[in-house]
């Protein structure tokens, strides 16, 4: 009986798996050789980057605001703090006791001016800020501002957060009827709006944000009383040097 001849066997799977092993090992040498890609997060810091430059300083041109702005101490002193804050920002109402004590120690020494600027993501923020300039047009806005910061976190929560604004307005002693009517009315809103439009000119895209004499300060020494200090004394310094002589 003959048998069938038996076929050659092929090294084809090898050739495969070499040709395989070959590409890994290509792919292997290639993520250890290339340059590191950006994370997301850096990629994120690198955005925003150009925004952070952009609002580091005031520009002379930018709106100005409410007018004339909420403002204690001097209108006519040589050292300026403006701060943009929006009432339902949890680090705002965070510096606020520091905003305070720069006020109480620094007096007519400086100017500081307070900027509404709610955020859209929060919901109640412009309602608060409306609040605050109707307190304003009967002399009560910082009265308003601290009791609104002070209760952030019960307000913040609640479905009836313009009561609240109500119940503190009662508080700090304000003509109920008038203040209602002024937070229906186009005054203190026109106030909030403008305030809004000077901080996105500027490039303001953070609360809080800041500046001494047009500079953006970080926030981390917005939070430190002894750097805030020693940056308004380094300008009160500076301001009180004498002018060089014209040439």
């Amino acid at each position: 009986m003959s048998k069938k001849k038996e076929k050659p066997k092929s090294n084809l799977p090898m050739l495969i798996i070499a040709g395989v092993l070959l590409v890994a090992m290509i792919g292997g040498w290639y993520l250890l050789t290339r340059p590191a890609s950006p994370t997301a997060s850096n990629a994120n810091k690198a955005n925003s980057a150009p925004a952070a430059k952009k609002n580091a300083t005031i520009p002379p041109n930018a709106p100005k605001g409410a007018q004339p702005p909420t403002q204690a101490g001097s209108p006519t002193a040589a050292v300026v703090l403006e701060e943009f804050a929006d009432f339902q920002c949890g680090s705002c109402a965070a510096v606020n006791p520091t905003m305070n004590e720069i006020k109480s120690i620094y007096g007519s020494k400086i100017n500081f001016i307070f900027r509404n600027y709610p955020l859209s993501m929060h919901d109640k923020a412009y309602d608060a800020a409306v609040a605050a300039e109707a307190a304003g047009m009967q002399g009560k806005f910082w009265d308003m501002q601290n009791l609104i910061f002070t209760n952030q976190a019960v307000w913040t929560r609640s479905d009836t957060h313009k009561q609240a604004f109500k119940e503190y307005a009662q508080k700090i002693g304000l003509d109920i009827a008038r203040w209602e009517n002024d937070t229906l009315g186009i005054a203190a809103k026109s106030r909030v709006d403008e305030d809004l439009k000077r901080g996105r000119a500027i490039g303001v895209d953070s609360t809080p944000s800041l500046y001494i004499n047009g500079n953006l300060v970080p926030f981390n020494e917005m939070r430190n009383i002894q750097s805030m200090r020693a940056m308004i004394d380094a300008e009160l310094a500076k301001a009180s040097q004498p002018a060089e002589p014209q040439q």
